[in-house]
């Protein structure tokens, strides 16, 4: 994506262009994920946003639970020192206007700035002001004149940041973007199409590194590592995969075994001999992967890493119907966590993302 000018805006366009078409029937898709369970809708000057998950005050005198009643975790999409966009789980004041509240915390110099993990910073420019309107599922977000006060290369990564925030919550699909009221097709800076509207299928931290000719690929979101031991959070890349692997589970679980690209600072710890040795099973929701004994890795026997499981889990729970994934190594389910906890249930996404529990 470091290309003059010209062309960035060129294969910009072409890549949002071919993620709009990409891959689209069961498992062929990326969804929105479904980060919380359903929530129930309130009506607030006449904005319609999701109600504060875990509204209802619990009556308890501990200094803990009574900062949770005050607070709510959101997922705010912010990059990281590798210029990528990550999603950091933060608990901001509860309230009425969720959406709003969380494009406000990604304002540089905002009030998110005392809240930053290390190496993190917001996206949108300094002073701008916004405001959210859902109808039917679409947010029209209205930004101030200062929105287009932001770097060039920053463009992409304000689109996906946006985008990605915004549909965390059930009651949002797609994103609409406008200007001191006017609807923008383009990016301001540097000319970015937006199209009608945002979704997650445009993809996010794009990887074509590897993806030749665009049109006859379509895009996967895998999950990759990053970090340091004791820090180390997950990062989504959607990749260009060849439509000539017919099956999304397959792909992701191909991408995360190949790796990041060597450019990314993304981290691997699947061995490059893992591999699928059956056709995934999909039923009522859970995907059965049958690997061969690599997927051990370092650890010793029927032991998989922690790290390997969550990647798994969250890149197959980001594909359209898949809510959760079990893990057998030649038909057997005999494995166990780096704690020595068996393996014998499906593993559920986690509600939220980046957040040290699993």
């Amino acid at each position: 994506m470091s290309k003059s000018k010209y062309k960035k805006i060129l294969v910009s366009a072409a890549i949002i262009s071919a993620v709009f078409l990409g891959g689209c029937g069961l498992l062929g898709g990326e969804k929105k994920k479904e980060i919380d369970p359903p929530k129930e809708v309130t009506m607030t000057n006449g904005e319609q946003e999701p109600a504060a998950k875990n509204a209802e005050p619990k009556s308890t005198n501990s200094e803990k639970d009574a900062v949770a009643e005050e607070t709510i975790k959101t997922e705010l999409y912010l990059i990281d020192k590798n210029g990528l966009v990550v999603p950091q789980t933060l608990n901001l004041p509860k309230t009425e206007s969720v959406a709003k509240q969380a494009l406000e915390y990604l304002v540089d110099n905002g009030k998110v700035t005392d809240m930053l993990p290390n190496g993190f910073k917001a996206v949108l420019p300094a002073d701008t002001k916004l405001t959210v309107n859902v109808k039917d599922k679409v947010a029209t977000v209205d930004f101030s004149n200062e929105f287009k006060n932001y770097q060039p290369e920053d463009e992409l990564k304000i689109l996906q940041s946006v985008t990605w925030t915004l549909t965390q919550f059930d009651s949002i699909e797609k994103v609409k973007l406008q200007m001191n009221g006017h609807p923008l097709e383009e990016m301001p800076v540097n000319g970015t199409p937006i199209g009608d509207e945002l979704t997650r299928k445009d993809g996010i931290n794009l990887d074509i590194s590897n993806s030749g000719d665009i049109t006859n690929t379509r895009p996967v979101t895998v999950y990759f590592l990053s970090g340091e031991k004791g820090g180390y959070y997950f990062v989504p890349v959607t990749k260009r995969v060849s439509n000539m692997i017919n099956n999304n589970i397959t792909a992701a679980v191909q991408e995360l075994v190949k790796g990041p690209s060597a450019n990314s600072n993304l981290l691997n710890e699947f061995s490059p001999d893992a591999k699928l040795i059956d056709k995934p099973k999909f039923q009522n929701g859970n995907v059965t992967l049958n690997f061969n004994e690599e997927i051990y890795g370092s650890f010793d026997e029927k032991v998989i890493s922690k790290n390997v499981l969550q990647s798994l889990v969250l890149s197959l729970t980001e594909q359209s119907g898949i809510e959760s994934v079990s893990i057998t190594v030649n038909g057997k389910t005999e494995l166990v966590n780096e704690e020595g906890k068996k393996l014998t249930e499906p593993v559920t996404r986690p509600e939220y993302v980046n957040t040290g529990s699993f």
